[in-house]
């Protein structure tokens, strides 16, 4: 046996964690084995070092008699007895690769592979839509879930009622078996079992082996105030059920907001367009605004022009997340007259006589600087 401590065999520290072991393992295990140095002898005596190394370390019993007594609790008489890692070394080169590349083929090599278990149940998802009210106040909804559940008179084993799954004769239980071939040895699943460590000898009638049936189960939702597109509730455990007892799979109910007529969310912030007339953007006045809770007053002032901006605090969303409420944004539309009459036309025209002249600037700012840039523009380029 190699006299080298084996954690500087290594090139770990005491205190390593099982995976530092195995990836120190693995690099040099893959540096000094044979099939990469041939007829080089001091190669194969490192590999055979490492190798112990490794074993002793990765095993919790080993690892902690080695912390204690060193090579000494290894020795004739110590535990284990002196040839029970290797025979003093004489190392099977063939389990390499089960204990470097187990994990890639699916396998955890020759140690720790224990019996694989059922496969959990798959995730569903539900889309489910909302209208803005409901999502803002919160509701509860039915759905209705196509899904497999647990069978019941088995309760989930595939087994007929009153018998039981018997342990795979072939992996004894793992799950694995391992096929070799010279220096390989690869971690496959059991072809009898098919990983799952048991067979069935007398399945169940309702489920015909499979632990879970197909069946359309109705679940209550609890939508939570203040949800938006995009936001996603879980439901543990209210997937599909697990084949063989398996546990189940989640569900995720994905939510989605139908469009409003009136309003439009962004974040915490409702959005609306409000539309007035000419003559109480001009003059002023008082327009009814609707909001979640019912209807409010908006005070608009005199000479407000199109596309002004509105808070009102307070009369927006509270998320799902928490924080104060949004607020509601109301946006004036100058409502241009339609369907006039002769008289109202002339009125109009009237109207708009008394608008020109020296006083043009005056009540209509923004068209005279619109049309004073205008041309400057035109004289600029003729410039």
């Amino acid at each position: 046996m190699s006299k080298r401590d084996f954690y500087e065999v290594l090139g770990v520290s005491r205190d390593a964690s099982e995976r530092d072991i195995k990836k120190a393992y693995k690099r040099l295990a893959m540096k000094f084995h044979p099939d990469k140095n041939p007829g080089d002898e001091t190669a194969t005596d490192k590999f055979k070092e490492v190798k112990l190394a490794y074993e002793i370390l990765t095993d919790a019993q080993k690892r902690a008699a080695y912390d204690q007594y060193g090579h000494a609790a290894f020795e004739q008489g110590g535990m284990g007895g002196g040839g029970g890692f290797g025979g003093g070394g004489n190392a099977d080169f063939s389990d390499i690769f089960g204990d470097v590349f187990g994990d890639i083929f699916g396998g955890g090599g020759r140690r720790g592979g224990g019996q694989s278990r059922a496969q959990r149940g798959a995730d569903l998802r539900y889309n489910m839509e909302l209208t803005l009210e409901e999502a803002v106040r919160g509701v509860n909804k039915e759905i209705d879930v196509p899904t497999y559940v647990s069978c019941d008179p088995c309760g989930g084993s595939g087994a007929k009622p009153g018998s039981s799954p018997q342990t795979c004769g072939t992996c004894h239980g793992q799950g694995q078996v391992q096929m070799r071939q010279g220096f390989f040895a690869v971690q496959q699943t059991c072809p009898t079992c098919h990983g799952r460590g048991k067979i069935i000898k007398d399945p169940c009638g309702s489920c015909h082996g499979q632990g879970r049936v197909q069946k359309t189960k109705t679940l209550s939702v609890k939508i939570p105030a203040g949800v938006d597109t995009g936001d996603r509730i879980r439901l543990t455990g209210e997937g599909e059920a697990g084949e063989y007892g398996a546990p189940a799979g989640d569900l995720y109910v994905q939510v989605h907001v139908r469009d409003h007529h009136i309003f439009t969310r962004d974040g915490n912030n409702l959005y609306c367009e409000v539309p007035v007339s000419f003559t109480m953007a001009a003059l002023g006045g008082e327009v009814e605004v609707p909001t979640l809770d019912g209807r409010v007053s908006l005070k608009v002032p005199a000479e407000t022009q199109t596309g002004r901006m509105f808070r009102m605090r307070g009369k927006g969303v509270q998320s799902v997340r928490g924080g104060g409420l949004g607020d509601l944004i109301c946006k004036l539309v100058v409502e241009t007259p339609v369907n006039l009459s002769s008289k109202q036309k002339e009125l109009l025209r009237e109207f708009e006589e008394t608008l020109g002249g020296s006083a043009a600037k005056k009540h209509k700012p923004k068209s005279e600087g619109f049309f004073d840039g205008v041309k400057k523009f035109f004289d600029d380029l003729t410039s």
